[in-house]
């Protein structure tokens, strides 16, 4: 018997596997994706080879392509833009890592507070140490910036935004983003002559401009010196190696098993989790393992989704419903002079409006900008489209982040239209887009308005808001935690509110949509939290925030186990 199992190595599984194993527990990470064991010959910057949701890299599905995605039922005209595999989302993010706003914890008491519901069961306060301890473990650092940050920052002055010096967002504010991708040292940032940018000569960020598409710079790096901090690249290395530089356990990772059951027992008259049964997606075969506590990690859509076909208590119906998403959009300019807009990392620079949400420059490759800017109802095509594309490096974007209501009918569900697949029924996600809150419609347009103000205020002398496609990039709260038992899954602790020893580690948990800013720093920071209180509630392990010092994943003994196991 396991004394933990994690269902999930992306954002938030491998955090909480590291940290407990760290303490000395026998920890099994189960993903159902690949291990992507040599990135430098299976990634690509290739757009269509790397983001293509059907045969890409870097798709919902198996590692070998060779068969199709694994299915979701999308019955309105969306797309969720999620990776299968170690690492999870975090392969694609950009590595901007906020804080969340303070005023959607339950301690807050300042203006503009709309959360008289939905709340996180604990004060903001309270998390801030947790933040920390993952800004240093990552770490997380100021971003590497350029013109196009330089644009941005321009018409957030001639705005009139106050520039923002914290990591806490209490005013209307402008800053440098605070990200999980290392500062360029030597040759990197200064040329973009390929045989000068390898490691050790570059360091960190290259400025290559492919975030989206998996990090492999500086190439001959060492795994945990890639330069974007994925969890690839920071929290499963640290995990698979503490037994060499923590004296902890080493976690055992499983690759290619898709968990298609949580296996219960009754225990003082409720249920607890006693282990989960999983399916190898290369052979077909089927294993089961118990353990004394199991920790959904799979993300918002499918760790609903097992909980659902695993026949687990609901007596409220709030598993799977309350999705958030943060309801994006994107404005973009054409500016005047040349922005880079295609180089360095993804986006470095941001503004933050508590109650309403956040905005966020952004870069992308060529083909991933084109389907930008051609997605939305009043997306570009024809000549206006090749116009803009015609000079990449003269664009500046804005993604918008709205800080969007928690509603019940926003949901992820147990399809009855599509066939079940080999891992049971698929999940069906729901988003009635025609539905949402006044104060969410009127946060997204105020946000809107905002961005287009600061185009034009930096320069732009065209400005085109796309009123973008559902895109599903931040999907949140589908098994929230919460004050209330009657509109929530998770306790204050991440523990199931009617399963004992079973924990929610991934975006599903968190509360509600955090007032707008992106949301895996949160999850890793509550993922922190959540391995706290499991090692203290089941094991006996005092908690260790606060009083220990953390290990960043760079450094050097870290380098030298995961060297040494040749990860």
């Amino acid at each position: 018997m396991r004394d933990v199992i994690v269902v999930g190595a992306g954002g938030g599984g491998a955090v909480v596997a590291k940290e407990l194993a760290e303490r000395g527990l026998d920890v099994l990470l189960l993903e159902a994706g690949t291990r992507f064991p040599r990135p430098e010959r299976e990634w690509s910057h290739l757009e269509n080879e790397a983001a293509n949701p059907a045969t890409g890299s870097f798709r919902f599905g198996r590692g070998s392509r060779a068969g199709p995605p694994w299915q979701r039922d999308l019955p309105q005209y969306s797309y969720i833009w999620q990776t299968a595999g170690c690492g999870g989302s975090t392969l694609h993010y950009f590595g901007n890592s906020p804080r969340a706003m303070p005023g959607v914890f339950s301690d807050y008491a300042g203006d503009r507070t709309p959360y008289d519901a939905h709340r996180f069961p604990f004060g903001y306060r309270e998390l801030v140490p947790y933040y920390e301890w993952v800004e240093h473990v990552l770490p997380v650092q100021t971003a590497a910036m350029g013109s196009k940050e330089q644009h941005f920052f321009r018409g957030a002055q001639r705005i009139g935004l106050a520039h923002q010096t914290a990591k806490d967002i209490t005013r209307d504010a402008f800053r440098p983003q605070e990200n999980a991708i290392l500062q360029p040292r030597g040759a990197a940032g200064r040329t973009n002559v390929r045989r000068r940018l390898v490691y050790p000569k570059a360091q960190g960020c290259t400025f290559c401009g492919y975030c989206p598409l998996g990090c492999v710079e500086p190439p001959g790096s060492p795994r945990n010196l890639r330069a974007k901090r994925s969890v690839d690249a920071s929290y499963l290395p640290m995990a698979l190696t503490a037994n060499r530089w923590a004296r902890g356990r080493a976690v055992t990772l499983v690759t290619d098993a898709f968990v298609t059951r949580i296996h219960t027992r009754e225990e003082g008259g409720r249920p607890r989790a006693s282990g989960v049964s999983w399916r190898v997606t290369r052979t077909g075969a089927t294993a089961t393992e118990e353990a004394q506590v199991v920790v959904l990690a799979a993300g918002s859509v499918e760790t609903p989704r097992l909980w659902l076909n695993s026949g687990l208590p609901n007596p409220n119906d709030w598993v799977g419903r309350g999705l958030t998403d943060h309801w994006h959009d994107v404005v973009v300019g054409r500016m005047r002079s040349y922005t880079g807009t295609s180089k360095g990392p993804s986006s470095a620079a941001r503004a933050d409006f508590p109650g309403y949400g956040s905005f966020e420059q952004v870069g992308l490759p060529p083909a991933l900008l084109a389907q930008t800017l051609a997605s939305g109802s009043t997306g570009m095509v024809g000549t206006r489209l090749k116009s803009y594309l015609s000079d990449i490096d003269r664009l500046l974007a804005v993604a918008v982040l709205t800080d969007d209501d928690v509603q019940p009918d926003y949901r992820v569900r147990l399809s009855q239209t599509v066939t079940p697949d080999p891992h049971g029924a698929v999940a069906r996600i729901e988003l009635p887009y025609r539905n949402r809150t006044p104060r969410t419609v009127r946060n997204r347009e105020f946000l809107v308005r905002k961005a287009m103000e600061l185009l034009r205020a930096a320069g732009a002398r065209d400005v085109v808001r796309l009123n973008w496609a559902p895109v599903l990039l931040h999907i949140h709260s589908t098994t929230r935690m919460g004050e209330s038992e009657s509109d929530s899954v998770l306790d204050a602790n991440a523990e199931a509110r009617w399963v004992k020893r079973l924990f929610v580690a991934d975006n599903s948990a968190l509360a509600n949509s955090l007032g707008g800013p992106n949301p895996t720093l949160t999850t890793q920071a509550l993922a922190t939290r959540t391995a706290e209180r499991i090692a203290a509630l089941y094991f006996g392990i005092a908690p260790w925030v606060g009083r220990e010092t953390p290990v960043s994943s760079v450094d050097p003994a870290v380098t030298r186990a995961v060297r040494d196991a040749r990860i």
